[in-house]
């Protein structure tokens, strides 16, 4: 029997097809990152402030410390990339969960370093670049590309975790340095970084590399999703929103766990390298959830506002009526509940109250519940770190000094009712030498 020729070769040519195809589709399949796309980016910002917030949640209000928190999380990102390295393809939940681990872990590194070495952030943040760099050129050196499309062998997968983990300890050091060392504050620290991010998209829309910009972005991001933490969490009083650490964390959870299972559901049918055409796919349809989500966030955010501003003022006055119930003499009270309202750091009146809360258990020598009532100056001074600091650096590591004197004194295994009225005297004096300036 006689072959045509022709129809011979067009089998042939639809077989080479098939078979380019199919090894197209075995790459994507093996490809264990995301596309980049715009809720990729919401989803990254989201989740480096679910990151930092949850680490102090329970180093500070579960109490937990930083050094079991610190072995903890880097426990738990362990085997959570064990998981992830042992998927055969791009897992969502799996992916963003150790986003999230490795962003609690890079902020711990650099905390490490700042907080309890005592390096200067513009140390630290010429160390991590150089560490950056060296992942980089080892990376590149060893594979030829650093396109994070090309991950899908068990070494490209390590440079990979190794460059994210060092970009989140960078973006913490930078932004650190510029929201706290160089005084610009979180409102500043939304509108530059998120401008860089804008020129970063604009240059590669001009013609930049692609996988240079992308890793650019990536790095900024970070402090982007820190000053946007902290513009939510912080008080009114030092620029805020108001809403806390808690109601963020929970509003900015739920807006990742909608994107993610989205991009479960997308990746089950679809694989990795496209967004597919069906009914929850499509780039338009992403620009729409990516949307969706940064309104989700912003509505959200300023109707909770208003209701957590409404019910601070009830708290307010209990926490007066409670400070004039303390057993304190009348002027030093009055003095306390007002005091500091114009200091470099701001109006520092209701630490001060908690602090003659616990002076007068101390007085009556009530350490247990004058311990139990300082863990709220704990948890309160935390949660304002990010509005204090960049005012007067000196002077909010002066007080957190004495601050973390006090809780040692009432937390020692047998505790002396001397000791801990000595630190919290020495606290109210540095309080009061800081009124007005």
């Amino acid at each position: 029997m006689q072959i045509d020729p022709c129809h011979a070769h067009g089998r042939s040519i639809r077989g080479e097809t098939m078979a380019v195809s199919a090894h197209v589709t075995a790459r994507t399949w093996m490809t264990k990152v995301p596309a980049i796309t715009a809720t990729f980016w919401v989803i990254k910002v989201l989740s480096t402030t679910i990151g930092e917030t949850f680490a102090d949640f329970l180093a500070v209000n579960v109490g937990l410390g930083p050094v079991v928190t610190d072995a903890l999380m880097l426990a738990v990102l362990v085997m959570a990339l064990v998981v992830q390295f042992r998927t055969t393809k791009y897992t969502p939940w799996i992916y963003w969960l150790c986003v999230v681990l490795v962003s609690i872990v890079g902020t711990q590194i650099t905390d490490l370093f700042t907080d309890d070495l005592g390096v200067s952030l513009y140390v630290s943040s010429a160390l991590f670049a150089v560490i950056l760099a060296v992942v980089f050129a080892v990376w590149y050196r060893q594979e030829g590309t650093l396109a994070i499309t090309s991950v899908d062998t068990p070494r490209r997968e390590a440079f990979y975790w190794a460059a994210i983990l060092t970009t989140f300890a960078l973006g913490t050091a930078a932004g650190d340095l510029a929201t706290e060392a160089l005084s610009l504050g979180f409102r500043n620290g939304v509108l530059i970084f998120g401008g860089l991010i804008l020129a970063t998209w604009l240059a590669r829309r001009a013609g930049a590399s692609l996988v240079l910009t992308f890793w650019i972005a990536y790095v900024l991001t970070r402090p982007l999703g820190a000053s946007l933490g902290d513009l939510l969490t912080q008080a009114k009083d030092f620029g805020g929103l108001d809403l806390g650490a808690s109601v963020t964390s929970i509003l900015f959870f739920a807006v990742i766990v909608v994107l993610v299972a989205r991009e479960q559901v997308l990746a089950g049918r679809h694989g990795v390298a496209v967004k597919g055409d069906g009914p929850l796919g499509g780039r338009r349809r992403d620009y729409a959830w990516a949307t969706a989500g940064v309104a989700a966030v912003l509505i959200l955010g300023s109707g909770l506002s208003h209701f957590h501003a409404a019910s601070s003022v009830v708290d307010d006055g209990a926490a007066t009526t409670a400070v004039a119930g303390t057993g304190v003499g009348p002027k030093a009270a009055s003095a306390r509940r007002q005091v500091h309202p114009t200091t470099a750091l701001g109006n520092l009146s209701r630490f001060a109250a908690i602090i003659d809360q616990v002076q007068a258990k101390v007085a009556k020598n009530d350490l247990a519940n004058a311990k139990v009532r300082v863990k709220d100056l704990e948890v309160a001074w935390d949660d304002a770190e990010a509005g204090l600091k960049p005012r007067d650096p000196g002077k909010w590591h002066q007080l957190d000094d004495e601050i973390d004197a006090v809780l040692t004194s009432l937390r020692a295994g047998n505790p002396s009712q001397s000791d801990c009225a000595a630190t919290l005297a020495a606290l109210t004096a540095t309080l009061n030498e800081f009124d007005g300036v």
